[in-house]
């Protein structure tokens, strides 16, 4: 009795002393080396995200010399991130940052809608229009679509009545709504992801594949 007491105590414990700073060291090495995994996890699936980036947008690129600007950002550069959900968008680096934090929180189908969305509005021939829409709706609005998004049954509604006749403003209301639960859900919890801090930090970071 003595002993599940005990571990009771340990396994609430956790949860209580959040706020406070007593933890044991074995806690401590525990907590380091989850904090290790996560960061390894993250760096795994951002290399996937920027390798399968379709949009290589060389102009944003400052310092990827003759290689693709897939280096890590200067801690300046991801402060700037900070600032604002777009300039987190804008960035590729950024952007595949956000896409494997979402990975990680099991909701990344928000920002594979949104990109989407972003494409389809560049889109310029109406019959491309057509089947990207129609796409757009069997990966993500309809019921028990591969990626569901999470909007309301109206919104769907329209959306299946507007592809019919698909224009660029097809899925704007759908956008903003995945665009406001990612700026008000997601993003803040990026921003205190340990991932985010550690790229935050102003350490020496070894660029050997840069410059020399």
């Amino acid at each position: 009795a003595m002993q599940s007491a005990l571990f009771l105590a340990v396994q609430h414990g956790g949860r209580m002393e959040r706020g406070g700073r007593r933890r044991s060291e074995a806690e401590e090495t525990e907590k380091g080396r989850m904090k290790r995994t996560i960061i390894k996890d993250w760096k795994t699936r951002l290399s996937y995200f920027l390798q399968n980036s379709s949009n290589s947008n060389k102009r944003k690129s400052k310092k990827a010399g003759k290689h693709r600007n897939y280096f890590r950002p200067s801690p300046e550069e991801a402060q700037l991130w900070s600032e604002a959900f777009d300039e987190l968008l804008a960035n590729k680096y950024g952007l595949a940052a956000f896409r494997a934090f979402l990975k990680s929180e099991f909701c990344e189908e928000n920002i594979e809608f949104w990109l989407a969305c972003e494409d389809f509005k560049k889109t310029k021939s109406p019959q491309k229009l057509t089947s990207k829409a129609k796409k757009i709706y069997n990966d993500f609005i309809e019921k028990e679509a591969p990626k569901e998004i999470n909007i309301d049954f109206q919104t769907k509604n329209m959306i299946a009545q507007n592809i019919q006749e698909a224009t660029h403003t097809c899925f704007s209301a759908a956008q903003k709504r995945v665009y406001s639960l990612m700026e008000n859900n997601s993003y803040p919890r990026f921003l205190e992801s340990e991932f985010y801090q550690e790229l935050c930090k102003k350490t020496p970071i070894t660029r050997a594949a840069q410059g020399t």
